[in-house]
């Protein structure tokens, strides 16, 4: 049985990562900035966990180191130690241009995209040398290199994640403790849908394209959490929307609807 950390895991991708290691019966910490969210998503998770299993929550801003190191002591008080450590808390701002993007907007991306998963991979690789565990960040549109409209800035924090990634798989080689990437691919989240409602000509013009690419967060995260336990290798880089399933899904556009599941 794992144990595992989620960051930013009451919604969106984090919290269906957290519930996939529940339901594989593996014991979880999640987190995130409020009370009233991560009991929530506790009390949730609890009443489909396993026999065995346990949730716990924690509230963290990610980008206070201090609050993270808080995180970890308290995850290895809750389950014993911890092994599995996953950064997902981010913020996306990605529907202006660079020049239009608030301060405050800048601020957050760059804070919590970078370095809350600098922070935590500090804190986890630091804590998992006597014992071993692994640690993936999650990454997002643009670490590939890709420019994409209204994307600048969190495309930026996302591409320098890959290079931070890169960077501490070669730190940790010859030790107890693997590092890897997951690329989730494009999910209609609650982050997504806050963005879209934001910029409804623009969802209204790439409807076709988004409607291919697009997937749900529950068909997405079983696969990831599979991966992201079998894996072995220091280095692994996960991702959902590979060459192969993108050419896919263009080959076979007219089946796919996936807004209209959000009335959109």
């Amino acid at each position: 049985m794992r144990k595992a950390v989620v960051t930013g895991s009451t919604r969106g991708i984090g919290c269906a990562l957290a519930r996939e290691l529940v339901r594989r019966g593996h014991s979880v910490v999640v987190s995130g900035r409020t009370q009233a969210a991560v009991d929530e998503t506790t009390e949730r998770l609890r009443k489909d966990a396993p026999d065995g299993v346990t949730i716990h929550g924690r509230t963290v801003d990610v980008t206070d180191p201090a609050q993270v190191e808080e995180l970890w002591d308290a995850a290895v008080d809750a389950l014993g130690g911890v092994d599995l450590w996953i950064n997902n808390a981010g913020v996306a701002h990605t529907t202006r241009p660079i020049v239009e993007t608030t301060a405050d907007e800048v601020r957050a991306m760059v804070t919590t995209n970078m370095l809350g998963t600098v922070y935590g991979a500090q804190v986890a690789v630091r804590g998992m040398r006597a014992a071993g565990g692994q640690v993936f960040n999650v990454l997002g549109g643009g670490s590939d290199g890709r420019v994409r409209p209204g994307m600048g800035v969190y495309s930026a924090t996302k591409r320098g994640l890959d290079s931070f990634t890169r960077a501490l798989v070669k730190e940790v080689a010859g030790t107890g403790v693997r590092v890897g990437q997951v690329s989730p691919g494009i999910l209609i989240t609650e982050g997504w849908l806050r963005e879209a409602a934001a910029a409804p000509d623009q969802v209204a013009e790439q409807r076709r394209i988004l409607n291919i690419l697009c997937d749900h967060v529950d068909d997405v995260a079983p696969y990831l959490v599979d991966r992201m336990l079998a894996s072995t290798r220091n280095g692994d880089a996960i991702a959902w929307l590979t060459t192969g399933r993108m050419t896919r899904k263009f080959l076979n556009p007219r089946k796919r609807d996936v807004l209209s599941r959000y009335g959109l």
